[in-house]
C-alpha cells in the first residue's frame, strides 16, 4: 500500500506521487467547504492531515509534518465548534477577531518561530528551518481562528499560502505548490464570503470562552 501511494507519476508534466495527488484533492475540498461554512470540510481536513503528514516527513519538512498533527486535532475541535459551539450550543457564527488577541498572536508568532527554528536547525536535518517554522506558526494561529470562525483567519491564510507556494516549488513539491495556489484563491473567496456573513459585533459573543 505504501509503495503504491509513493509511486512516481506525472500529472500534466509535473512529477508527483499518488499520495500527493490524494492530498491535493482532499485539501482542495476541505478549504472549499470551509469557505462555504460547511462542517464537512473538517472531515476532509482530518484525512488531508494524515496524508500530508506522510508527505512532509518524506521531504524533511518536520515543522510542517508536526503541523498536520495539529490540523488533525483542530479539525475535530473545529467540527465541534461549528456544530455545537457558541452560547446557544448551535454553532459559532462569523465574528471579528477580538482586538485583545492580536498582541497574544504576535508574541506567540515571534517566540515560537525563533524557538522552533533553532531547535530544528540544531537537532534535526530539517530544511528551511526558520521559514518553515514561521509559516507553521502562522498556520497554527490561522487554523485556531478558523475553528472559532474569526473573519481575519483568511488574511493569515492569504499571506501564508502565498509564501507556501514559493517554498513548495523550491522543495520540488510542484503539485502541492499548485494546491497552495488554489488555497490562496480560496482564501480570498473565503474572506469575501465570510465578511458578508459577519454578525454585528454587538450581537456576537463567541470570543474566548
Amino acid at each position: 500500500m505504501t509503495d503504491w501511494l509513493n509511486q512516481p507519476v506525472s500529472l500534466a508534466g509535473l512529477p508527483t506521487t499518488v499520495l500527493e495527488i490524494l492530498g491535493f484533492i482532499t485539501g482542495a475540498i476541505c478549504v472549499y467547504l470551509n469557505t462555504r461554512q460547511n462542517v464537512l470540510g473538517w472531515l476532509f481536513g482530518i484525512v488531508n492531515a494524515v496524508l500530508y503528514g506522510v508527505v512532509f516527513w518524506q521531504v524533511r519538512l518536520y515543522a510542517d509534518m508536526g503541523l498536520q498533527g495539529y490540523y488533525f486535532v483542530t479539525s475535530i475541535y473545529g467540527w465541534w465548534m461549528w456544530k455545537f459551539g457558541g452560547q446557544n450550543y448551535d454553532g459559532v457564527r462569523v465574528a471579528p477577531t477580538p482586538v485583545r488577541l492580536y498582541p497574544v498572536f504576535g508574541v506567540i508568532f515571534v517566540v515560537v518561530t525563533l524557538s522552533w527554528g533553532f531547535l530544528l536547525g540544531r537537532f534535526t536535518d530539517a530544511s528551511l528551518t526558520y521559514a518553515d517554522s514561521a509559516l507553521t506558526v502562522a498556520s497554527l494561529i490561522g487554523q485556531w481562528m478558523m475553528a472559532r470562525k474569526y473573519l481575519e483567519n483568511w488574511i493569515i491564510w492569504i499571506v501564508a499560502d502565498a509564501a507556501y507556494v514559493v517554498m513548495y516549488f523550491y522543495k520540488d513539491l510542484h503539485l502541492t505548490a499548485i494546491l497552495y495556489g488554489v488555497f490562496l484563491i480560496l482564501a480570498v473567496i473565503g474572506y469575501v464570503q465570510w465578511r458578508r456573513d459577519l454578525a454585528p459585533q454587538s450581537s456576537v459573543s463567541n470570543g474566548i470562552s
